[in-house]
């Protein structure tokens, strides 16, 4: 039986998918960028939680990484349009289906990459905060 971190971060890859890019979890960069760009998305660290008791709950403001990458002519507008259609993914649903209580993305901070003999990469992490709660930090 998933966790409700599992659960969270299964619905956060969901709402990825709807974006006009390759979207991958936990992968590592493959060595061709797809023409519509990737995204890849880092699980992240759930931090330490606030707690509370009666009944015990464990409030998380969990950071998850999404790498988005694309490569070519244009990148600069092809890695504005992937943003924004990763904000626009996210804004869509921000509880993911009732799982979180809020998920919001943070401003990405591109990063220029040179790749020898082949076009120059434009890259970014973009951190997206989820906001859950559960009654066990292991479950």
């Amino acid at each position: 039986m998933p966790t409700t971190r599992e659960f969270i971060l299964q619905a956060l890859l969901a709402a990825l998918q709807t974006v006009p890019a390759t979207v991958l979890r936990g992968e590592v960069l493959p060595e061709r960028v797809p023409a519509g760009g990737l995204l890849i998305l880092r699980d992240g660290e759930p931090g330490e939680p606030a707690v509370t008791l009666s009944p015990l709950a464990y409030h998380y403001q969990h950071r998850a990484e999404i790498e988005a990458v694309v490569q070519g002519a244009g990148r600069e507008a092809a890695f504005d349009t992937l943003c924004a259609s990763i904000g626009a993914a996210i804004a869509a649903d921000r509880t993911l289906g009732g799982l979180c209580d809020w998920v919001e993305g943070e401003a990405p901070r591109p990063v220029d990459l040179l790749v020898e003999g082949a076009a120059s990469l434009k890259a970014a992490v973009i951190p997206v905060v989820l906001h859950y709660t559960t009654a066990d930090p292991l479950g």
